[in-house]
């Protein structure tokens, strides 16, 4: 096992390499950031937040989140969607689909049967050249250089970058229907 000063100083990367990840998240409030806020804000519907694996579990906090702060929201996971779950989808909804790669098969099944709906893609995506980047609507870049796993493997500053940009969202939906510390009540 390693002493208590190595340990100290992987934590201390871990922290760093996320908050890192966190801070190039600037960069992606962009046009379609602010047209994903706009377009939630005037939508009559509910956001659908999806997503497969680590990114699905993401998306459960989004839904939470957004709940909470004025804006409905539903999580449909991305496997259960192709297997029938794609009723849950109203009218109006718009849907985000949270994907580090892009690139996973449950999702590019997925993708076609939603575009086929005519609902509102907004991609939360690792890989702004993917396969579901460029099938939606709006994509979020949540692009990350490195995870802080020390094998650059496990989902560690990419599920951040992803949560983090969630909360944006929520943030700025929050502020723009004038929700109040009374409405969260």
């Amino acid at each position: 096992m390693k002493t208590p000063d190595a340990l100290k100083k992987v934590a201390i990367q871990a922290i760093l390499d996320e908050s890192a990840a966190i801070h190039a998240l600037t960069e992606s409030v962009n046009k379609d950031f602010i047209k994903c806020v706009q377009q939630i804000v005037r939508s009559k519907g509910r956001v659908v937040v999806t997503g497969i694996g680590k990114s699905a579990i993401i998306g459960q906090k989004m839904v939470a989140t957004f709940n909470s702060t004025g804006t409905p929201a539903i999580f449909m996971h991305a496997a259960d969607a192709i297997h029938g779950d794609l009723g849950i989808i109203q009218k109006d909804d718009i849907i985000i689909c949270i994907s580090k790669s892009g690139e996973t098969p449950e999702i590019k099944v997925l993708v076609p049967l939603l575009k086929q709906l005519g609902s509102l893609l907004i991609s939360i995506v690792g890989n702004t050249d993917s396969y579901l980047a460029l099938q939606s609507d709006y994509v979020l870049d949540a692009t990350v250089c490195k995870e802080a796993c020390p094998n650059n493997l496990a989902p560690t500053s990419s599920t951040t970058a992803q949560l983090v940009m969630g909360d944006a969202l929520a943030v700025c939906l929050l502020e723009a229907r004038g929700f109040t510390a009374g409405d969260f009540a």
